[in-house]
């Protein structure tokens, strides 16, 4: 008889179920800071930052498409600049890293520029230095974006760095675990499909929400920064 597969109902069911194995009570003892990795992502990271009571913010990253198969990612960029290849394709489309950093180059001006001045009114993202830094997504797929994000705030020198998702692959999430603190996740299926697979209803975030919840978290963080300098 078949298994039948576990899934999340929605967001809302995702982010309680996450926060019942996270344990938020010590976390807001700590020096914390909230970062969401995609769009999904700001509505769990923001929920979660008011629960610790902690900063939130956001890590623009950019993919960078095979020059054969646009659908398929080789490698990506932050907006820290850091770059993450997916060694196994790039080396099996025959990919030179000039073509690889050349694409990052251009997409970290065309786009993750444009979303910086367009959402974070053309702040940088907040110091990750000394930090325990949480990053945040509704979902995981191959990690390419999650080990990007990761591997920008250890370059930027955060203190700790923890994960918090409700569903990733099994082998992703045995990779993520060598190279971070933490991980929280609800669902590590083995025979992992995709993310919009194991939730009953998931719908598209939509920018202008995305603009509102960053804008309002910035304003937030300004006014904690005054209070800190009086």
């Amino acid at each position: 008889m078949a298994r039948k597969k576990v899934t999340l109902r929605n967001r809302d069911d995702a982010l309680a179920r996450l926060m019942e194995i996270m344990p938020i009570k010590n976390m807001q003892k700590q020096d914390n800071l909230v970062v969401a990795i995609s769009s999904g992502g700001v509505l769990f990271a923001h929920k979660l930052a008011q629960a610790i009571n902690a900063p939130f913010d956001f890590l623009f990253t950019q993919a960078i498409p095979s020059p054969h198969n646009p659908e398929c990612d080789i490698a990506m960029i932050s907006e820290t600049y850091d770059i993450v290849i997916h060694e196994a394709l790039a080396q099996a489309f025959d990919i030179s890293l000039d073509y690889i950093y050349g694409e990052a180059q251009r997409r970290y001006e065309e786009r993750i520029l444009k979303y910086i001045y367009k959402f974070r009114k053309g702040e940088t993202i907040s110091s990750l230095k000394g930090k325990h830094v949480l990053l945040v997504d509704e979902g995981i797929d191959s990690g390419l974006t999650i080990t990007t994000s990761v591997k920008a705030c250890i370059t930027q020198q955060a203190k700790s760095v923890s994960i918090a998702v409700p569903v990733m692959p099994l082998d992703v999430a045995s990779l993520l675990d060598e190279i971070t603190d933490e991980i929280y996740c609800v669902l590590k299926p083995a025979h992992f499909v995709d993310v919009p697979t194991y939730y009953d209803e998931i719908e598209p975030v939509e920018p202008v929400i995305v603009e509102k919840i960053l804008s309002e978290s910035l304003f937030r963080m300004t006014k904690l920064d005054k209070n800190k300098e009086k």
